[in-house]
């Protein structure tokens, strides 16, 4: 039997501008000030410029997201990476804007992709969504004891239209997300002391926000619920924030 060879560690080119856009409902979501202001600095210490929206309507989620595309293909500079964080009430698949209509999630997602912005073609594009995808409560359970680039010469290098994108729900699919009145969400909070404090690749780092989130009881109601994230990815390197 053949030894298996070591992975290849190929990174994302991070020495270009990082650029940030959050979208967030306040009205009667309580607690999401102090989110803001935690992302705000978590942001500023890993070098992002940063935009934030306060209380867009399910139209304006699509429209700022549209602008920020278009923004970010008309710089002239090199552009590294692309935060998306988009905070709301929210169903599987759907965010509610501030006039409680709702906005699909899969057409902010498209906004980005590497069809629809040039500029961040084969770069990572982050989405951070902090929102309710059902209903369902979970109380927990008891645990006992390759080179892309390497092409011909007369073959343009080609992509498929989905890769290079992280999506970070603060839930699993189907269940509630919680968020504390003055402290804000766990997920959150839990997600930006983890990036700013750990250096490693950001699937590694979301891996500790997990267990820390797995092991926090969030008091709901007078009782304890468990709550975590759901990462999905199709990034093609290793990605460094730090």
């Amino acid at each position: 039997m053949s030894n298996p060879r070591p992975l290849e560690e190929e990174a994302y080119d991070m020495s270009g501008a990082r650029v940030a856009l959050t979208l967030c409902v306040t009205k009667a979501r309580e607690g999401s000030e102090a989110d803001l202001v935690a992302l705000e600095r978590m942001f500023q210490q890993l070098g992002f410029e940063s935009t934030i929206k306060r209380d867009p309507t399910a139209q304006q989620f699509q429209e700022e997201l549209d602008k920020f595309q278009q923004a970010i293909d008309a710089r002239k500079d090199f552009v590294s990476c692309a935060f998306v964080v988009l905070m709301a009430h929210g169903l599987e698949g759907q965010l509610e804007g501030e006039d409680e209509q709702m906005v699909e999630l899969e057409n902010l997602f498209e906004v980005l992709n590497n069809k629809n912005c040039q500029a961040l073609r084969a770069k990572p594009k982050v989405y951070i969504v902090q929102a309710c995808r059902g209903e369902q409560m979970d109380p927990g359970e008891t645990v006992g004891g390759g080179n892309i680039e390497m092409i011909t010469k007369d073959r343009p290098q080609t992509i498929p239209t989905y890769t290079d994108a992280l999506h970070i729900y603060s839930t699993v699919e189907g269940y509630l997300s919680y968020r504390h009145d003055k402290e804000g969400s766990c997920f959150i909070q839990t997600l930006v002391d983890v990036f700013t404090e750990m250096k490693g690749p950001i699937l590694e780092l979301l891996s500790e926000v997990t267990r820390r989130m797995a092991e926090a009881e969030v008091v709901q109601e007078g009782e304890a619920k468990k709550v975590n994230p759901e990462v999905q990815s199709t990034l093609r390197k290793r990605l460094y924030l730090q």
